[in-house]
């Protein structure tokens, strides 16, 4: 997997709509593009509070903020996760409680939940659909996560970065759960389903009293997200869908191409996700045969000897005690099959010579 370099995509309406903002003269925050997008968004959502940011980190970082998390307080989150989590939490004065994941789902272990819960606990993390592992929650798991939330008077951040990123079936959000609207903030990004990650533009959707906190903590945080990149993004909402059909139609062939290659490897172990656009196998047999133990040397010595670059377990969160096995993420998204192919056929030669 070369480390790919993007080639510009933006064409079409996106175009249009840029000139139209830019040649109208608006330049403050407020105006009619920016309610506009406003109104299409919130109609998608089906919701009617919700706020943009400048990305999905930011959405988490004044989430946590207006939620009240402050010092003492505890936050429960998964073991793997993206880091801003954690980080957030952190920032916050508050102390990340980490739960194992189930190893047959890659979920959060519901079972273990209650069991970390104590009168200090004030918020959940659930990163479903989730950057690294792409596992997903079933409804079983999402209704017994529901009852330990009202039981315990807690609150939900509602990870839905790759809500739309899946090549099966339909997304379903543990907001529309009876009750839970009322306990949860949704997270999301744009970056994902239409590709434009240089654009910047997040939100956070919610109850009114959370999301009126978190604008007031945006406005000095960041202001507010570009006024044009707001209208823009009115024709990812709204226009011909047809090419993010195609998106997923092409990270589906990667993500097949991939998993097949990997699981011929002796000694590595990858399950197959229908979500996201990452890998997480475990290799621990494979870095056994190489006579590796340690993460930067395994991912080093990968590197140099074959090219291909990812990132380790340790970038998502610090190893349980007793942990005993290792895994890599590997993200599919800016690289086509071909190089994929390639990329994991050096890697499985050298591992298995």
């Amino acid at each position: 997997m070369f480390i790919p370099v993007n080639e510009p995509v933006l064409s079409g309406n996106e175009k249009k709509y840029l000139n139209e903002c830019i040649e109208t003269g608006w330049i403050s925050s407020e105006g009619p593009f920016v309610k506009r997008f406003e109104e299409e968004f919130a109609s998608r959502m089906g919701r009617k509070h919700g706020i943009a940011v400048c990305n999905g980190s930011a959405a988490i970082d004044t989430a946590v903020r207006a939620l009240g998390i402050g010092p003492g307080d505890e936050v429960i989150i998964p073991t793997f996760t993206i880091i801003s989590c954690a980080a957030s939490v952190v920032r916050a004065g508050a102390v990340p409680v980490v739960v194992d994941c189930d190893p047959y789902t890659w979920n959060m272990d519901v079972s273990m939940i209650e069991k970390k819960i104590t009168p200090k606990t004030k918020l959940l993390v659930l990163n479903d659909l989730q950057n690294p592992t792409g596992a997903e929650c079933s409804v079983a798991e999402f209704e017994k996560l529901a009852e330990i939330v009202n039981k315990h008077n807690l609150f939900v951040l509602c990870d839905e970065a790759y809500f739309d990123i899946r090549y099966e079936g339909k997304s379903s959000s543990f907001a529309s759960l009876p009750g839970m609207a009322e306990r949860s903030v949704i997270l999301y990004t744009f970056s994902k389903k239409f590709a434009m990650t240089g654009w910047r533009l997040g939100a956070a959707i919610g109850p009114k009293d959370i999301i009126d906190v978190i604008a007031k903590l945006n406005v000095n945080d960041e202001s507010c997200p570009n006024h044009f990149i707001q209208y823009g993004a009115i024709e990812g909402l709204t226009g011909d869908q047809t090419e993010a059909r195609q998106i997923l139609g092409t990270l589906k062939k990667r993500r097949d191409a991939a998993v097949s290659i990997l699981n011929s490897i002796e000694g590595v172990r990858c399950f197959c996700p229908n979500a996201t656009f990452y890998l997480f196998p475990n290799v621990t047999g494979a870095m056994q045969k190489k006579g590796l133990a340690d993460y930067d040397k395994f991912r080093r010595t990968v590197l140099q000897e074959t090219g291909v670059s990812f990132c380790t377990r340790l970038h998502f969160g610090r190893p349980l005690a007793g942990e005993d096995n290792f895994y890599i993420r590997l993200a599919y998204s800016g690289i086509d099959t071909a190089e994929i192919k390639e990329g994991l056929g050096k890697f499985k030669a050298f591992i298995e010579s």
